[in-house]
């Protein structure tokens, strides 16, 4: 499993739209994921103070994007990327940020 930062708005929008996209997407030309290992740390390093966060538990084996583990040189690990949207039915749980 691969998990997926993000609010709840823009959940919302992606039931609207069929797909989840994020705007790191356009600008970089992925989505940031994490390992269930990575969450805690990276809810607190990114989104400390972010209301109605959410997290998006994905079954990577069900991604039509492609996705690749890449290294944040910053803090020496690899991170799950995907290069594309996401589709719906690979989301199999929301998770609340406590659960980390």
């Amino acid at each position: 499993m691969i998990y997926h930062i993000t609010t709840q708005q823009n959940w919302e929008n992606a039931q609207k739209n069929s797909f989840y996209t994020a705007e790191s997407l356009q600008i970089e030309g992925f989505i940031h994921c994490s390992t269930h290992a990575q969450v805690g740390a990276t809810l607190e390093r990114f989104f400390k103070n972010v209301e109605n966060v959410i997290v998006l538990e994905m079954d990577e084996q069900k991604l039509i994007s492609p996705l690749k583990y890449e290294r944040a040189t910053d803090i020496d690990q690899d991170f799950p990327h995907i290069f594309g949207n996401i589709n719906l039915d690979a989301v199999i749980k929301i998770l609340n940020p406590t659960d980390f």
